[in-house]
């Protein structure tokens, strides 16, 4: 079958990687993609704002199966536009996306159908966010409500870093997407990322990981698009993946279904382990980026099955497979990032870090000019690895990005903290 792939980051990449080793897949087209996607497919110079042309693009190429992988072409409808037009899609409907193009509606959502979650209040106005806040008190957190890159959150300590953020989220900081803004409650605990595969009435697990969000060493400094994750994450142990299961994923797929907008694709349930269990920090409604990263390696069952199965409402058919092996993802950024960025800054070395054993760097911001690959963006590389543990898995991967040749980026030197003292005891 031919498929077409929507996106151009680093999880694109790991996708392309999985769904090109698919027996089902004939023919692999990744719009726009990246040098790493080009190495499983034929990127395509499609404008996907542009719905009609992906439509007539997927009609001329007769594309059996088009997999949406970023939030933004999902909040916009593609999926809507494409189902209508005939076509198979692999994503939530523009209504299904809410989950994740607004945080005032996944709050409201979870107040109606008992998801626990974060106390919270929304406002569009800046003095009374600020008034709220003042009596509430601090830590606090102010979210903007729509799509900000992953940069749409600030933890504040401060009652100025709160009312800073406020000012700066509804005063245009990130365009219309702040122009309502979500203050919640503080929770205390772990982070930790629970993916799960959906098909409207029928979810079952994708794996686990940990993210990274802050840009350097020690979760230190600003919030990032995420700098590295590994998987499993064995803090979600299954007691805890079963509670989310029952708590979380299974009433939020009853309560879309309720509200008649019913979820297919990937729900990707960002928690919180409090002392009181598993939290709902936010919803994402595609696969996580770097999570795929660490996620598709470990991945031993065929992901364009899975995909199939979830469009056509069959997932309780199937049952995934996955790897014994630990996965661990290190970004390589360009300095500045999560601010300021130069392009265009020579890359080498992936070849020898590639030639490691069970290592493989998923580009995510690069462009080829001539036989030179450059920098392209913040978050640049991906250098992941497998391991027996999460331990071996990162000094695989530092190993390998310590092999890649780019003095005009930067990296953490810590990813996997947690869980590397966790095997230490």
């Amino acid at each position: 079958m031919n498929i077409l792939l929507i996106g151009s980051g680093g999880r694109e990449h790991a996708l392309a990687w999985s769904l090109a080793a698919s027996p089902l897949c004939d023919r692999l087209f990744i719009a726009p993609g990246n040098p790493g996607t080009a190495q499983h497919g034929t990127n395509v110079a499609l404008d996907v704002t542009d719905h009609p042309a992906v439509i007539a693009f997927c009609k001329d190429q007769t594309i059996d199966l088009v997999v949406v992988g970023p939030e933004a072409p999902l909040v916009a409808g593609l999926v809507d536009d494409l189902t209508a037009a005939g076509l198979k899609a692999f994503g939530p409907t523009r209504d299904a996306a809410q989950l994740e193009g607004s945080k005032a509606f996944t709050k409201d959502f979870c107040a109606e159908f008992g998801i626990p979650t974060a106390a919270y209040r929304r406002f569009t106005d800046a003095e009374a966010a600020k008034a709220y806040i003042r009596s509430y008190g601090v830590p606090i957190v102010v979210k903007a409500d729509g799509l900000a890159a992953g940069k749409g959150v600030v933890v504040a300590t401060s009652f100025e870093e709160a009312e800073a953020a406020v000012d700066m989220m509804i005063g245009g900081g990130f365009g219309e997407a702040g122009a309502e803004v979500v203050v919640e409650a503080f929770l205390e605990g772990e982070e930790a990322s629970f993916f799960a595969l959906c098909d409207g009435k029928t979810a079952i697990p994708l794996g686990t990981a940990q993210d990274h969000k802050r840009a350097y060493d020690g979760d230190e400094g600003p919030n990032t698009g995420g700098m590295g994750a590994y998987s499993p994450a064995a803090v979600l142990t299954p007691e805890i993946q079963q509670r989310v299961m029952r708590d979380i994923i299974g009433p939020t797929l009853a309560g879309m279904r309720t509200r008649g907008m019913p979820y297919t694709g990937i729900l990707y349930a960002g928690l919180m382990l409090t002392q009181d269990g598993p939290q709902l920090i936010e919803y994402n409604a595609r696969l996580g980026d770097p999570e795929t990263q660490v996620l598709l390696p470990r991945l031993k069952s065929d992901l364009v099955t899975a995909f199939l199965a979830a469009c056509d409402g069959v997932l309780d058919s199937i049952t995934l497979k996955w790897d014994s092996k630990a996965a661990l993802t290190v970004v390589m950024a360009a300095k500045g990032y999560p601010g300021t960025v130069e392009k265009g800054s020579e890359i080498r070395g992936i070849p020898a870090a590639e030639a490691l054993e069970d290592v493989m760097v998923f580009h995510a911001g690069t462009r080829q000019d001539g036989d030179r690959l450059v920098s392209n963006g913040g978050r640049v590389l991906n250098v992941t690895a497998l391991g027996a543990t999460i331990t071996e898995a990162q000094k695989r991967a530092y190993e390998a990005v310590s092999l890649i040749d780019w003095p005009e980026g930067f990296c953490r030197s810590d990813i996997g903290w947690r869980e590397v003292e966790r095997e230490r005891g």
